[in-house]
């Protein structure tokens, strides 16, 4: 989709809001907004739109940013019913296969490879298949899933109540009487595991989406939602990730706002009374102000405070308390390559293939996050291997004979610091040479799995967190923004970090209101928009779903008294 350019002619007249950055969560609360009558403009430091959900096009390769499935997306699911909401139902969704991930191990001679479904029972009966000792492990982890998913709302709602309210309940211990989820949010994840079973094959298996965090230092309520959130099944947006930020873009047009790319935001505009009023956008040698009584901030919580906020606003305590609950997260190193062959010519599959050089979680992150910057390329313990191209129904209409790869790992922000002045594109010799130390490693890996693809290989690039950084806006590189230790998601500190902020009229939507990924971005939009309408965004997408749910129940019963008939 061609996204327009900013200038100053393209702005709306009489703005209700502004939402710096087109990430899934800028775009939801943006989306959300203009359906209740609010004219917003969405500004994007990019040239597409769409921030992780966007997707480039190299050498007749099309390769997604962030974006490699995602849940919740069955008939009536509550994130159907959102994405049918933001984009008026113009989105579809390829179902993948049951089997959507492979866990391999490869600890010793022998990899151990365990397969995960989809399907509201079997999921949990496959597991047991492969861990028949530890049948009452996965029950007990399954009934967890479920506590989490159907409590989690509460987590969202101590968001929404009056904080004085939130911490009340916290503290007086009402919470904690009403629900375990607030327990189970402060639990360790390798300590929750460890009272469930021995078989550190198992734990991995429990905490295998890695984001950057140890499994000792995360929550288990995260790891357990993470599974269940494909429970129903794993989903890959038809026409590749892109169609996602064209289709809010349309809505969002629809109801008289904008958005607009090659918009740099350098600073959030503050009153003497310590109010947000405005942004100014860099065009060029020129600053151009733009005038709104909201603003909302997508682009995470460190970018904010630290460096678009004035300098004397910066230091306020307010602020650095609020800085203070989270810590940057960590680096993602993703390559991207291309080949001249067909799915089937390469034996791949629409399954995404994770895997670890050991079962110890913990002690592999802990060995690879410390070490040198020159031991490290040749040491990754894990990485996420997924075939877009095999996902997508409509690839090979698009991109005939052609298909592609990615691969995800995390890494230290601080190996790559020394070129983080050098311009993009031009980092020099040095910089090259090593990143490909860290793509080689990656792709030899690959290679062992689908022994196909080396002869194919016709393009690849590897980005850094100073590409994802320079690209994506991620504050050191974290597409992930705010890492998800443990602390973050304490009760209280759930309740403290919320979308209002001390400078009054500026608001934070995205991932760092909730959690990682594309749902987690888009409730952080969710969350976003029902602060700043004050209105019960979440009871309105309730009813919606009851109704679907409703009207689902009454074909099936007048189908199947015909059928009698």
């Amino acid at each position: 989709m061609y996204f327009l350019g900013f200038t100053k002619e393209k702005i709306p007249k009489d703005l209700d809001a502004i939402i710096i950055g087109s990430g899934i969560g800028g775009m939801t609360a943006a989306a959300t907004m203009a359906k209740s009558g609010k004219k917003v403009l969405v500004l994007e430091q990019h040239d597409v739109a769409g921030g992780c959900c966007h997707t480039f096009t190299e050498k007749g390769f099309e390769f997604d940013v962030g974006l490699h499935y995602f849940g919740q997306l069955h008939e009536n699911g509550m994130l159907k019913v959102a994405f049918d909401q933001i984009t008026e139902g113009q989105m579809e969704f390829v179902e993948l296969k049951q089997h959507f991930d492979s866990i391999v191990i490869e600890d010793g001679e022998k990899n151990r490879d365990y397969t995960i479904l989809s399907g509201k029972t079997e999921m949990e009966h496959n597991l047991k298949k492969q861990f028949p000792d530890d049948v009452k492990a996965i029950e007990e982890f399954f009934k967890i899933m479920k506590i989490t998913a159907r409590q989690v709302a509460l987590l969202g709602i101590i968001k929404l109540i009056p904080q004085w309210l939130a911490l009340f309940l916290i503290k007086s211990g009402i919470a904690d009487f009403c629900s375990p989820i607030f327990r189970l949010s402060e639990s360790s994840a390798t300590e929750f595991n460890n009272k469930l079973t021995s078989n550190k094959d198992l734990h991995l298996v429990f905490s295998y989406f890695f984001y950057g965090v140890p499994p000792k230092d995360s929550s288990c309520m995260i790891n357990a939602l993470m599974l269940h959130h494909f429970k129903r099944g794993a989903y890959y947006p038809k026409g590749g990730a892109s169609e996602i930020p064209f289709h809010i873009t349309k809505v969002i047009e629809k109801y008289e706002g904008r958005v607009l790319v090659r918009a740099p935001v350098s600073r959030i505009l503050v009153d003497k009374k310590g109010a947000a009023y405005g942004v100014t956008v860099r065009k060029g040698d020129e600053h151009v102000e733009v005038r709104a009584p909201v603003i909302i901030s997508n682009c995470g919580i460190f970018n904010t405070f630290q460096k678009l906020l004035p300098p004397e606003i910066q230091v306020k305590p307010e602020i650095q308390s609020r800085l203070d609950m989270l810590r940057p997260g960590k680096a993602s190193f993703l390559l991207f390559s291309g080949f001249d062959a067909t799915e089937e010519e390469l034996d791949i599959v629409s399954t995404s293939i994770w895997l670890f050089k050991s079962n110890d979680m913990d002690g592999m992150m802990d060995e690879f996050f410390g070490m040198s910057k020159d031991e490290a390329p040749e040491n990754i313990p894990m990485m996420l291997l997924t075939f877009p191209s095999a996902k997508d129904s409509t690839s090979q209409i698009r991109h005939p004979g052609k298909s592609c790869m990615t691969i995800l790992t995390m890494v230290n922000n601080e190996w790559f610091e020394e070129w983080k002045d050098s311009r993009v594109r031009k980092r020099g010799d040095d910089y090259f040479n090593y990143k490909m130390r860290f793509a080689n490693h990656l792709f030899d890996w690959a290679c062992k799995h689908f022994p196909k693809l080396r002869e194919k290989l016709v393009y690849q690039e590897a980005a850094t967190p100073l590409t994802n950084t320079h690209y994506l806006g991620c504050n050191q590189g974290a597409i992930y923004s705010a890492d998800h230790n443990l602390d973050r998601f304490y009760s209280e500190a759930m309740a403290r970090n919320r979308c209002d902020t001390p400078v009054k009229n500026l608001y934070l939507s995205g991932q760092d209101m909730f959690s990682c990924g594309i749902a987690g971005a888009l409730h952080g939009g969710l969350l976003c928009a029902a602060t700043v309408l004050n209105y019960r965004v979440y009871i309105d997408l309730m009813l919606v779903k009851k109704q679907l749910k409703w009207k689902k129940a009454k074909e099936t019963a007048t189908l199947a008294k015909q059928k009698k008939q």
